[in-house]
Parts: structure tokens; sequence; C-alpha cells
């Protein structure tokens, strides 16, 4: 199969184009740096010219009350594309729980990038992953100082980037779910905990300090960040792979 992977020399999407092409498929990245802007549609139709699926990996380049705007633009400018390049299966990349987090814009975002997918005119597919390990020290530096890092003890279940770009890799090569799998971790930790355990991994002396009203995942309130039943579960756990 020939795949496009819109966003393909990202995290996810670098690896998502190296699995695909290790299995005997054409993937082809593209991205600003190969010529293609997604906001304006600039060198959408040369990408899209033979695919038989397209991948949207793209991310909004803000969390902010600019992200809505960013997916709508990309989302109709891809579907448009791929409609008249007769694409048949265009597969999205979204977050498990996104619409149990409605105080976080981009949360709200990746909901409605998902409704556009949903009714617009290509067969589809949504995986929807958990956090990414690769986002803890990011994460971390949100609300710390040279002493402390605050923390909520928000209940989340990260995995690996391997392992959604493996997740994002097979939903490519089947027929359109019209549909959302879900896939996730094989823990569940609390954010504050999770920050210790990477502390200590990192030979950090820096204390966490548990606050509910810290950073942006103080806004995810009960399970809304923990795969449900139907998840598919990834082998990889954190300190696994911390230790590599």
């Amino acid at each position: 199969m020939k795949i496009a992977v819109i966003g393909g020399t990202g995290l996810i999407g670098s690896q998502v184009v190296k699995i695909l092409n290790a299995s005997g498929h054409e993937a082809v990245p593209h991205s600003p740096s190969t010529g293609l802007d997604l906001l304006s549609g600039k060198g959408l139709p040369e990408a899209l010219a033979g695919p038989d699926v397209v991948v949207n990996l793209t991310d909004s380049p803000t969390f902010d009350e600019a992200s809505p705007a960013f997916f709508q633009t990309t989302m109709d400018n891809l579907l448009l594309a791929a409609k008249s390049a007769g694409v048949g299966h265009a597969v999205v990349l979204s977050i498990v729980g996104a619409e149990l987090v409605p105080d976080l814009v981009y949360y709200r975002a990746k909901v409605l990038q998902e409704d556009i997918l949903k009714t617009g005119p290509v067969p589809y597919s949504i995986v929807r992953a958990t956090q990414f390990f690769e986002f803890m020290d990011a994460v971390l530096s949100w609300t710390s100082d040279d002493k402390t890092v605050r923390l909520p003890a928000t209940r989340i279940q990260p995995m690996a980037s391997a392992d959604v770009a493996q997740a994002v890799a097979e939903v490519c090569v089947r027929a359109p779910l019209r549909g959302t799998r879900n896939v996730a971790g094989p823990e569940v930790f609390t954010l504050d905990e999770l920050g210790r355990i990477t502390l200590a991994a990192h030979g950090d002396q820096r204390t966490v300090v548990t606050d509910n009203n810290a950073g942006i995942y103080a806004a995810a309130s009960n399970d809304g960040l923990i795969a449900k039943s139907d998840a598919i579960i990834a082998k990889t756990t954190y300190r696994d792979w911390l230790a590599r």
C-alpha cells in the first residue's frame, strides 16, 4: 500500500513511516520541511496523488484558544484534497478521554478534529492514545522551580511513543474502522507519583509537591484520562522505558 504520512517527520510520524516501510509498504512523510503546508493547503494535491491512505499526525503548534481553528482548517483542507484525489482511508491520531476534559481547549479541539473526520467524505479510522512517556519531562517543567515540582494527583495511563506508532501503523494497512480504536499503557499512575519516579531515575533531587491545581492536567477529573475496557494495552512499562 502507498500511504501519505502527514506530520511524517515528527515523533510519531517518523516512527510510523519506518514501521510501514519495514513491512513492505510505501510510506512517504510530508511536513513543512518537505514543502507541505496543511494550513494553506500548499503541497496537498501533490502529497495525495497516488496514496491509498492518508494519516494525519500534524499537531497544533499551541494548546491555547488557537488550536480549534488550526484543526478546523487543516482537516477541512485535508479531507477536501483526499476526496478529490480518491484516497480511500483517512486516519487521525487523537487522545483517550478527550471529550471528558472540556476545560482544556486543546482537548476540545481534538474532539472537533474527530467530529470533522467522522462527518467527512472519506472512510476513516481514529486511533486514540493515552499520554506519551516522552512528554513527561515537559510536564515536569511546566510547574517547577529549582527545588520543587508541583503536580496534581490526576490518574494517567501513559505509553511509549513507539507503541503508539505501532498502533497507528496497524490501523493504516487495514480496512477503515469507521470508528475509534483506543490504545493505552500497561500501568496507571497518579501524575505526582510518576513525577517522583521520573526525577529519581534522572538523579534529580527536586521534591514533588502534590498540588491538584497545578498544570493543565489538573483539569482532568476522576478517571477521564484512563482507558476503558475496550482499549488495546501496550507492553512497554514506564520503568523499562526509562531504563533504555
